[in-house]
């Protein structure tokens, strides 16, 4: 049986959207994420971690 995920995720920007690709901008906004080291609290939901994997090189992700 597959592990149950907690409730939230703590996303933090950590690398600059200057220079990256407009999707991907475009994801971080989506997530919430306004500047750098600007941090959000998001529910564990599978469209929010295709979301942080496609920006995986941008963010920090700890569980909350």
């Amino acid at each position: 049986m597959a592990k149950k995920q907690s409730g939230k995720l703590r996303v933090t920007l950590i690398r600059s959207t200057n220079g990256t690709i407009g999707k991907h901008r475009d994801t971080v906004r989506g997530l919430g994420l306004r500047r750098m080291n600007h941090t959000v609290e998001l529910e564990d939901t599978p469209a929010v971690r295709g979301m942080i994997n496609k920006v995986n090189y941008l963010v920090r992700v700890e569980e909350a």
